[in-house]
């Protein structure tokens, strides 16, 4: 285990300095000049160029990037251009609202796709499998954006049981932030539960057609045993892949969401400084997202043996 979980970390390291690369590379093409935009279009030329000097922009780019990687291994992703405050910290705090609204999504998606995925294989071509089936593929054609905004039609303003926008945490109010937090849960949990859905129905047709499922069956299992006792595991295995995919994808999109419901999340963070020209805390929201993308993939990769026991670490 500890050989395997060695081989999968140095195997994200190539991917993490490649999106590194990528971001900073980006930074540099945008148009605009970040020590003019601190200083102010009135800037003297001798401040622009003591500024350029201390934040190490008159450097080679090369030099640059590996000061900052430097910095960020470190724990140090610099400054806010327009807010002065410390970007990891900054960070961090958005991040948690993320996460408890990507995290309750997926589990709620994950409880609902699955068994109906595993119903829909285990009655094959009947009618509750072609629902399940044109269930999902409307659900998957849905635009997250536009799903969002007729909920807050038909819950927030016509009917006026749930807050249009706004966001209040858990730790100060639970019952009031559960209010909050419904619409964009439940819009992810429907936008995700068509592709989950899909691949347990389809990982479960493969496992039913196995020997030992007949196997089971012919030693006079009710189905309800052979299904969960026996094809449940294998079945899910896949599936899980596909949870690992979609929670990691989540985290790193999930600021169509948080615009749309005005959530103060580490989505929309990104893009309120990518408004703002704020460069600083762009570089750290994108390269903090593309570690925690890598770790969930790496804990996804090492619960896989767990369940499927064809599959050793």
């Amino acid at each position: 285990m500890v050989r395997f979980l060695l081989t999968r970390i140095l195997s994200a390291i190539p991917t993490l300095i490649l999106v590194s690369v990528t971001v900073f590379v980006m930074m540099r093409l945008i148009p605009g000049d970040p020590a003019t935009l601190m200083l102010g279009d009135l800037a003297l030329p001798g401040q622009v160029d003591a500024m350029k000097q201390e934040m190490g922009l008159d450097q080679p780019v090369v030099v640059q990037y590996l000061i900052w990687m430097g910095n960020v291994l470190t724990g140090d992703f610099g400054r806010s251009i327009g807010t002065q405050q410390e970007i990891l910290p900054l960070i961090v705090d958005r991040f948690q609202v993320s996460a408890v609204i990507v995290l309750l999504a997926v589990a709620a998606a994950t409880l609902i796709a699955v068994p109906a995925g595993m119903f829909a294989a285990w009655k094959q071509d009947s009618f509750g499998d072609i629902a399940v089936i044109a269930g999902s593929t409307l659900l998957l054609s849905i635009p997250s954006f536009w799903l969002g905004l007729m909920l807050l039609l038909v819950f927030g303003l016509n009917l006026g049981w749930l807050p249009v926008v706004g966001y209040v945490p858990f730790s100060r109010d639970f019952a009031k932030a559960a209010l909050y937090t419904i619409l964009p849960v439940v819009t992810l949990v429907l936008v995700e539960s068509g592709s989950i859905a899909r691949m347990a129905r389809a990982s479960t047709i493969e496992v039913a057609r196995l020997e030992y499922i007949t196997h089971a069956r012919a030693k006079g299992l009710s189905e309800s045993a052979v299904m969960w006792r026996h094809a449940f595991r294998n079945a899910f295995a896949p599936t899980w892949t596909l949870i690992g995919l979609v929670l990691g994808s989540l985290l790193a999109n999930i600021a169509v969401i948080e615009m749309v419901f005005t959530i103060p999340g580490v989505g929309r963070l990104l893009v309120d400084s990518i408004y703002a020209r704020d460069y600083p805390v762009v570089q750290g929201c994108m390269i903090f997202v593309a570690v925690i993308y890598v770790i969930v993939n790496l804990i996804v990769d090492l619960v896989y043996p767990l369940l499927d026991p064809r599959v050793t670490a």
